[in-house]
């Protein structure tokens, strides 16, 4: 009997090795190109691998704002250097300022976000590549909603067959429960 317990062990650990193996190995392989998957490869600028650094500013005045988009854009490959407030905060339309004179830079920057204003305005005192100006049209469900690509799992994923009756799917955005639910 005690061969046989081995055997089982043997076989086990065989197959957990080979999971944990397929599933790291099937993440190369199955990468997306040139930006396509949620994550993106850093931005090329010209010649060299640097990432595009990009400060936000909230020129809206809606609180947050900048920070949603300083996430979003680092999802994309952008280096966020730098998050604040535009000298004022009545803009009405979103734009993004090339800094160092390399408006293909800002022009990347403006596609990723949406946007279709893009000035030069070179700052040698900056050390970003891109100013990104918020304005009070600008909303990160408009681009969310229609940039989440839909996401098959892969066969080689155990989370899916983890899943428990009732339990939320994967990626989807859990809210605070009402405090005045069940209080007294």
């Amino acid at each position: 009997m005690g061969a046989r317990i081995r055997g089982l062990m043997v076989l086990v650990v065989v197959l957990l090795t080979g999971a944990v193996l397929g599933t790291a190995g099937a993440q190369w392989l199955t990468a997306e190109p040139d930006g396509a998957g949620a994550r993106s490869s850093p931005i090329q600028t010209g010649a060299t691998s640097e990432r595009i650094r990009v400060e936000v500013l909230n020129g809206g005045g809606q609180s947050g704002l900048a920070r949603e988009t300083t996430g979003y854009l680092r999802d994309r490959g952008f280096d966020v250097v730098e998050v604040g407030n535009w000298k004022t905060f009545d803009e009405d339309s979103t734009f993004v300022l090339a800094r160092t004179g390399d408006v293909e830079v800002a022009y990347r920057v403006a596609g990723a976000l949406g946007v279709s204003r893009v000035a030069e305005r070179p700052d040698p005192n900056l050390f970003v590549d891109v100013s990104v100006v918020l304005g009070r049209d600008w909303s990160l469900e408009r681009l969310s909603a229609g940039d989440q690509p839909e996401t098959e799992v892969p066969w080689w994923d155990l989370r899916q067959y983890l899943k428990r009756p009732g339990a939320p799917s994967p990626g989807a955005r859990l809210a605070d429960p009402d405090p005045g639910e069940g209080s007294s």
